[in-house]
């Protein structure tokens, strides 16, 4: 077991995928796909994906605990282990439940030949890191499901006077294949032996519900899944049953398209999405979005009307207690008045800070004047705040989003510098924008950034092509007061 002192776990011989939480003794352990990426065609690879662990109490410091559930082998249903869930029955033995998978069993679909995915269960009598395995509790596809998409078994039970029940992300073959996904729902006594039940949510308006999670908090039941048919995000729905009807909040996302399969664990009173924020191809900006990436956790607040807002776990950002007020280190640039955020209203003003660390959280606070068009943080920038990151919050459409400059060109014309491309679209998050005070609280961790509004709508990322430069700020068509900026380290 060793510690490790990141706020983003990322293991040292590969990726997180799939994150898999557990709540014992107030300790999170967090399960996760370990994603090695070998070079092979997945039908040749020597070895399949394990589950990895770490544990934490804070989202600050981790354990790593290593390999927790291998590969069954080449010729196993399990070659591949992917995510599921763990429960404690009446007893106190512990089961896990994960999705089996190996490229060489198939079977023919209305898709064509597709790979078999297997529920598989491994059980433990207390050593959260040492698990039995029972191929012969190995649970297929049941009748009017895909056998190819048959997968992220989570297990719960609503109340004790209940059945325990199974829900999978899988669909219904003879429908619209768009929208054919389904979170089925599975019933059982023994947790051995499952028999199928009314699904818990069929919208037929996506492929897949991946990750399936519901939990209860107060007089509220959650569901929490991710898709990729319409955007590669994860959502929630609300329901005062665990039975539904599901409703979707106002904001049903938690992140955007770089936060991805996030489940939940609670600590004391505390409610946490763990996920996996997502590389890019070649470690570029530029790069095309990949599976698995780095483990982030957001910590969710929940509202009277039962909706959840999202900000940085609180235990994360105490632990960045060297704090900086570079409130007075702004300078102006290209022309923009001396006071921060000042100016005529129909020009663009930036001021330029000091240089930031590679890791660190910054924390600005604005007082924004009516009919502001945009206004926002550079990070990385360069000395004359020309080239950088952009968060970049605009009012009159109440988003934040993430641009950054130079985009990129698509040729060696004045007008291929991609300007049609106005930010990054797939980082677009809706955020309410009127006049007067806002938070923006950046983490930064290498490549990683984490950007909250208000402590409540978070945008996470990958930054690489700038991995130095400074912080600044800006405003377009409109003015602010800058109340307070730090910068602070751990």
């Amino acid at each position: 077991m060793t510690a490790v002192p990141s706020t983003h776990f990322r293991p040292p011989n590969g990726f997180v995928g799939d994150v898999i939480p557990f709540e014992q003794d107030g300790r999170a352990w967090l399960y996760y796909l370990l994603d090695e990426r070998p070079e092979a065609a997945p039908v040749d690879r020597p070895t399949g994906m394990p589950w990895g662990a770490v544990s934490t109490t804070d989202f600050v410091t981790f354990e790593d605990h290593g390999v927790v559930l291998p590969s069954g082998g080449p010729d196993a249903g399990d070659f591949d282990c992917y995510t599921g869930s763990v429960v404690r029955d009446d007893t106190g033995l512990l089961h896990l439940f994960s999705t089996g998978h190996n490229p060489r069993i198939t079977t023919e679909t209305a898709l064509g030949r597709k790979d078999v995915q297997v529920v598989c269960h491994a059980t433990s009598d207390g050593d959260l890191t040492a698990w039995t395995k029972h191929p012969e509790w190995d649970l297929p596809a049941l009748p009017g499901y895909a056998p190819e998409d048959w997968r992220d078994p989570f297990v719960f039970r609503p109340s004790h006077d209940r059945p325990w029940q199974m829900l999978l992300a899988t669909r219904r073959p003879d429908e619209p294949y768009r929208r054919s996904g389904v979170v089925a729902r599975l019933e059982s006594d023994d947790l051995v032996t499952w028999r199928d039940a009314e699904p818990l949510w069929a919208p037929h308006r996506f492929i897949a519900h991946e990750c399936p999670d519901v939990f209860r908090w107060g007089d509220w039941w959650y569901l929490v899944y991710s898709e990729f048919s319409d955007a590669f995000c994860t959502r929630y729905r609300i329901a005062r049953s665990p039975d539904g009807p599901w409703l979707a909040p106002a904001n049903d996302t938690v992140d955007g398209r770089a936060f991805y399969a996030a489940k939940t664990v609670a600590l004391g009173a505390d409610r946490f999405f763990v996920g996996w924020i997502a590389t890019k191809d070649g470690q570029r900006d530029a790069g095309a979005w990949q599976w698995a990436g780095t483990m982030a956790t957001l910590q969710a607040h929940q509202r009277p009307d039962g909706s959840l807002r999202f900000d940085l776990p609180r235990t994360v950002t105490a632990a960045y207690t060297d704090e900086v007020d570079v409130t007075a280190d702004f300078t102006p640039r290209n022309g923009a008045a001396a006071t921060v955020g000042g100016g005529a209203t129909s020009r663009s003003s930036c001021w330029v800070g000091p240089e930031l660390p590679v890791e660190a959280l910054v924390t600005v606070e604005l007082d924004v004047a009516p009919d502001t068009r945009s206004y926002g943080v550079l990070l990385r920038t360069s000395d004359d705040g020309e080239a950088g990151y952009v968060l970049r919050l605009e009012p009159d459409r109440d988003r934040l989003v993430l641009d950054r400059w130079p985009r990129g060109t698509t040729g060696g014309e004045q007008w291929q510098i991609l300007g049609d491309v106005p930010h990054a679209v797939e980082l677009e998050r809706a955020v309410p924008l009127t006049p007067g005070r806002h938070r923006i609280d950046v983490h930064l961790d290498g490549d990683v950034c984490v950007a909250v509004v208000d402590g409540a709508v978070a945008l996470s990322t990958r930054l690489y092509d700038r991995p130095s430069g400074r912080l600044a700020l800006f405003a377009q068509d409109g003015a602010f007061t800058l109340e307070r900026a730090t910068v602070s380290t751990r």
